[in-house]
């Protein structure tokens, strides 16, 4: 096999890793960065790679909430109060990472080249989710029965019922998951938790915020890092969009069903293992 077929081989591969990880707090960049170290992967210095596959994932969750999008942007032109709250409560929760992230990308992506730094992140994500999972819960959302009863129009009147303080709350742990490791969605689900947002209700507000926050996060590195990409580079970012895309849109109807009947325990445990291993790899 000729290197250029391996790359992109490893590529497809990292797709796949980064679709079947967004959605489930363990942190898809740190199983991108830390896999594409072990194989072999170089994306160059700007990880631009890392950043715009992501958006694969994304677009998988868009078209699986297509109806609700649409309903989305059909009430908020029409001037529908409820879906108007909703879009000014994801405003509200972009905000923060989209100011911190401009001003100090940078620095943040500084860290991507210190694998000790995920180890550090995974751990205590993980120690902090068993901590939550132990609490106990009086959400402050429509539908307090059991979640395996609540159905798909009572999710949705649920995150329309969200207040602007849970919004800014979600978004500000939105801020603390730009260090590498912890986890958008694992950060930003955990803040809706314990902001008062049940399990279920927060796993959905996280994949909505993703949208927007992950557009603009690529946009964004593709402004700035797009004119140095070499047609290699350029032919892998497509590969592992794809494989991100395909691979997301198998997980994301899994993760709802998952998060209706279990907690966020074995993810928990999975990080902490996850960053023994690291840390045996950086000390070794």
């Amino acid at each position: 096999m000729s290197d250029g077929a391996w790359f992109l081989l490893k590529a497809l591969f990292l797709g796949l890793v980064e679709g079947l990880t967004e959605f489930i707090p363990v942190s898809s960049t740190a199983h991108l960065l830390l896999v594409g170290d072990w194989i072999g992967f170089s994306s160059g210095n700007d990880k631009v790679f890392e950043v715009v596959i992501q958006l694969g994932s994304i677009l998988a969750v868009m078209w699986v909430f297509r109806e609700r999008i649409l309903r989305l942007v059909r009430g908020f032109f029409s001037g529908d109060p409820q879906e108007r709250r909703f879009v000014a409560n994801l405003a509200i929760a972009f905000l923060p990472a989209a100011v911190i992230g401009a001003l100090g990308i940078r620095y943040v992506k500084a860290l991507f080249h210190h694998p000790g730094v995920f180890a550090v992140t995974l751990a205590l994500g993980g120690l902090i989710m068993l901590w939550v999972e132990r609490r106990p819960r009086h959400a402050r959302q429509p539908g307090d029965r059991a979640e395996t009863e609540v159905s798909q129009h009572a999710s949705a009147h649920a995150l329309e019922q969200i207040s602007w303080k849970q919004a800014l709350a979600v978004g500000c742990a939105q801020v603390i998951a730009m260090v590498p490791g912890t986890s958008r969605s694992g950060a930003t689900i955990i803040g809706g938790m314990l902001a008062g947002i049940d399990r279920r209700t927060a796993t959905e507000f996280s994949f909505f915020l993703a949208m927007p926050t992950m557009l603009a996060a690529t946009v964004y590195d593709l402004y700035r890092n797009g004119a140095a990409l070499d047609e290699a580079q350029s032919l892998a970012i497509v590969v592992g969009f794809l494989s991100a895309f395909l691979s997301a849109m198998v997980l994301v109807r899994a993760v709802l069903a998952f998060v209706s009947r279990r907690t966020y325990r074995p993810f928990a445990w999975y990080r902490i293992g996850l960053a023994a291993v690291v840390a045996l790899w950086v000390l070794l």
